[in-house]
C-alpha cells in the first residue's frame, strides 16, 4: 500500500467501540502518520483541523478496530484466488450449479474450476451437496475439482482424465478413490482420515503465472478488507515452500502494495526431515524480522508430520504414531534453544495430552519464559489441559471450523459432546490468552463475519444450535478476540486490536451495528470504509468515493469478475415461506420443513434427492 502522503485524516460523526477499556466509546479520532493521535468526541477532534487535513463525516456508523485473523492462509490462498469459484454463503445446490456451469462455459483448456473449501452442504436449502452427475452434466468438458472441508473431493469425469486417474491407480495411503462395480473412478475421492490425497489432486491443476499471483492476492486482500480485515497471521501450509512460495507477498510488501498487515509462520514442507527445515529457516530469518506490514512470527502450524492431528470428523479419530513425542521434542527444543515462537495443529484432547508432556519435559530443561507458543484448534481440549497450556504461558488460537463441520461431529460423537467445541468461554475464564480466526481457505470461509455469528449464536452455517446459551459469547467479547486478543499470537499488543492514540490506525466503519442487529443478520455485516495504517484502502456505498479504485482482475476469464468472494447474505431470504416454482408430490407446497430438516448425508453414494423431490429444481 502506498504510504507516501502524511495527510491526517480525521473522522468525525462515528460511534467508535474502541476496544480500549479507559476510553471505550468516542465519536472522531486523529489520524497522523499510520498512527492514532487524538480519540474523543468529534468537537475536541476538529480542533486538530488544518488545510491539509483529511475530514471524512461516518454519518454515525459504527466503528470498531481492524479486524485481525490469527489463523488464515493468505499467503498459499492469494495465490490461487483468481483461480477459484467460492460457494461461501450461496444459499442452494441449484445457485451453485448455474455458478459452476457459468464458469465452465468461461474457463479456458487446460484451466480447471475450482471450489477450493468454505461451503458445507448445510448452507444450501437442500441440505445436500451436489452429485456427480449433476457436476458432470454443468461441466462435460472443463476439468472440475470441488473440495468438501477435509473428507472429500468430487472430480468431474474431465478432472479425473486431466489428474490420470484411472482404474488402475492404486490408493494412496490415508486416501481412497471411490470406484464403481466394475472398478473404474467415480469422481469421489475419500480422505481415510489423510487429506494428503484432496491436496495432492489439487496440486495437479494449472497455476497461475507471477503477473497473475500478483494480482490474485491483491484481490484476495481487497475481499478481506471489504470484509474489515486489517491484519491476518499466516500459519503457512502444505505445498507452501519458503522462501519459494513467498515471493509474491515479499514483492506487494517491497512495493508497498500489501492493503492487510501479514505476519507469517513457517510451516514445514519435508516428511522425516522437518528438523533440518527448522535448522535452516533459524539461519536465515529471526521472529519479528521485518516491518508492521510483513513480518515473521516463528514456526508452524505443522511442527512435525507425525503430529499431524487430522480434524476429519466424518472419520474416527486418528491415533498419533508412537514416535510422534520424540520428534516433535527435537523440533521443540530446537526451537526454544533459538526463541523462535511456534504453533502446534492440534484438534483432539487425547493428542494434546500427548503434546503437552513433550513441552513440559523440553520446559524442564530449556525453560519456555515467556517465549510466546500455541496450539491452533483444540475443539475437545479439556479444562485439565487448557490449566497446562496457561501454566507454560501458551495460548490458543481458534476457528468457527465447527460451524462448518459441527453437523459431522454431533453424528459421531453426541449433542453434548459437542457443547464445548471448542470450550472458548472456559478458556477466558482460565485466563489462556484467546484469538479469533477462520482457518481459510480450505475449509471454513475466510469472513470473520461468519465466525462472529458462529460465537455469539453458538449455531452452524446450517443453523443448527451447538452450544447452550452460557457458553456463547457476549459480542463485545467476540469481538474482542478477533481485535486485541488476537495481536497477542504476533506479540503486537502493544500495537493493535484497539483504537486508542498511539496504536496503528487500522479502523473498520461497518455497514450495520453489529451490538444490535439480530444474531441472523451479522453474517451480513460488510465494511463500508477499512482503514489500513491511516489510509482508505476500501470504500463502498455512501462512502465510494473515499476508496480507491478497484484493480481489474486478470485472467479475464477468472470467477473472480463474476462472483467477487463471499456471497452477500441476505438473512431475510430465510424466512422466505415459499421460493419454488411450484409444488412437488413430496412436499406440496411447504417447502420450508424441507429446508430445515435434517436429512443424512453422511454416505457418499446418497444425495437428498433420493426421496423424489422437485422442491430445489428452480
Amino acid at each position: 500500500m502506498d504510504t507516501s502522503t502524511n495527510q491526517d485524516l480525521i473522522l468525525i460523526n462515528g460511534h467508535f467501540h474502541t476496544m480500549d477499556k479507559a476510553q471505550p466509546k468516542a465519536s472522531a479520532v486523529l489520524i497522523r502518520n499510520g498512527k492514532f493521535v487524538e480519540v474523543g468526541a468529534t468537537a475536541d477532534v476538529l480542533r486538530h483541523q488544518n488545510e491539509q487535513s483529511r475530514v471524512i463525516d461516518l454519518k454515525n456508523h459504527t466503528v470498531i478496530p481492524g479486524l485481525n485473523d490469527s489463523h488464515i492462509h493468505l499467503i498459499r490462498g492469494g495465490l490461487n484466488y483468481n483461480l477459484e469459484l467460492r460457494w461461501e454463503g450461496v444459499p442452494s445446490v441449484a445457485d451453485a450449479l448455474t455458478m459452476l456451469r457459468n464458469q465452465a462455459d468461461r474457463t479456458p483448456q487446460p484451466q480447471w474450476v475450482r471450489v477450493v473449501g468454505g461451503w458445507t452442504e448445510f448452507q444450501f436449502a437442500e441440505k445436500r451437496m451436489p452429485t456427480l452427475d449433476e457436476i458432470n452434466k454443468a461441466a462435460p468438458e472443463t476439468p472440475v475439482f470441488l473440495l468438501h472441508l477435509y473428507d472429500r473431493a468430487l472430480l468431474n469425469r474431465a478432472a479425473l482424465k486431466a489428474v490420470g486417474y484411472t482404474k488402475d491407480t492404486p490408493n494412496p495411503p490415508g486416501g481412497e478413490i471411490q470406484r464403481d462395480a466394475k472398478g473404474n473412478p467415480t469422481g469421489m475421492l475419500i480422505a481415510r482420515p489423510n487429506a494428503l490425497i484432496l491436496y495432492a489432486t489439487l496440486a495437479k491443476g494449472p497455476t497461475l503465472p507471477l503477473s497473475h499471483q500478483i494480482n490474485s492476492t491483491r484481490q484476495f486482500m481487497r475481499e478481506l478488507n471489504r470484509l474489515g480485515v486489517t491484519s491476518v497471521i499466516d500459519a503457512g501450509g502444505g505445498f507452501q515452500n519458503y522462501p519459494d512460495d513467498y515471493q509474491v507477498v515479499e514483492r506487494l510488501a517491497k512495493d508497498r502494495q500489501l492493503t492487510v498487515r501479514i505476519a507469517y509462520n513457517l510451516f514445514t514442507q519435508n516428511k522425516g526431515a522437518e528438523l533440518e527445515d527448522f535448522q535452516r529457516w533459524t539461519q536465515l530469518v529471526t521472529p519479528g524480522q521485518g516491518d508492521d506490514f510483513y513480518r515473521h512470527n516463528g514456526a508452524g502450524e505443522m511442527l512435525v508430520f507425525s503430529a499431524a492431528d487430522f480434524e476429519d470428523f466424518v472419520e474416527p479419530r486418528p491415533d498419533l504414531a508412537d514416535d510422534m513425542e520424540q520428534q516433535l521434542e527435537e523440533v521443540v527444543r530446537h526451537l526454544v534453544e533459538n526463541r523462535w515462537p511456534f504453533r502446534l495443529h492440534a484438534t483432539y484432547n487425547e493428542s494434546i495430552s500427548r503434546m503437552l508432556d513433550v513441552f513440559e519435559k523440553v520446559n524442564k530443561d530449556t525453560p519456555f519464559n515467556g517465549l510466546r507458543w500455541l496450539f491452533d484448534h483444540a475443539e475437545t481440549i479439556t479444562e485439565k489441559n487448557i490449566e497446562r497450556v496457561r501454566a507454560l504461558g501458551g495460548g490458543i488460537a481458534i476457528q468457527h471450523r465447527m460451524a462448518f463441520q459441527g453437523e459431522y461431529f454431533v453424528r459421531r460423537y453426541g449433542q453434548q459432546a459437542a457443547q464445548n467445541t471448542p470450550p472458548v468461554a472456559k478458556m477466558l475464564e482460565m485466563g489462556v490468552p484467546v484469538g479469533g480466526g477462520t482457518d481459510a481457505t480450505r475449509v471454513a470461509s475466510h469472513n470473520p463475519w461468519t465466525a462472529l455469528y458462529w460465537l455469539v449464536s453458538g449455531k452452524t452455517v446450517g443453523g443448527m444450535p451447538l452450544y447452550l446459551d452460557k457458553d456463547c459469547l457476549p459480542r463485545d467479547t467476540a469481538l474482542e478476540l478477533w481485535t486485541a486478543g488476537s495481536a497477542w499470537f504476533s506479540g503486537e499488543t502493544d500495537k493493535k486490536g484497539r483504537i486508542k492514540a498511539g496504536q496503528l490506525a487500522d479502523l473498520v466503519v461497518l455497514s450495520a451495528d453489529f451490538f444490535t442487529v439480530p444474531e441472523e443478520e451479522i453474517k451480513g455485516i460488510e465494511s463500508v470504509l477499512t482503514v489500513v495504517d491511516g489510509k482508505v484502502v476500501y470504500a463502498a456505498d455512501d462512502f465510494s468515493t473515499h476508496g480507491p479504485t478497484p484493480i481489474p482482475v486478470i485472467p479475464e476469464w477468472s470467477p473472480v469478475t463474476m462472483y467477487p468472494g463471499h456471497a452477500r447474505v441476505h438473512p431475510q431470504l430465510n424466512c422466505l415461506p415459499h421460493q419454488c416454482a411450484g409444488s412437488c408430490g413430496v412436499h406440496g407446497h411447504s417447502h420450508d420443513v424441507a429446508r430445515r430438516s435434517n436429512m443424512p448425508v453422511s454416505d457418499h453414494n446418497s444425495f437428498w434427492g433420493v426421496l423424489g423431490c422437485s422442491c430445489f429444481a428452480f
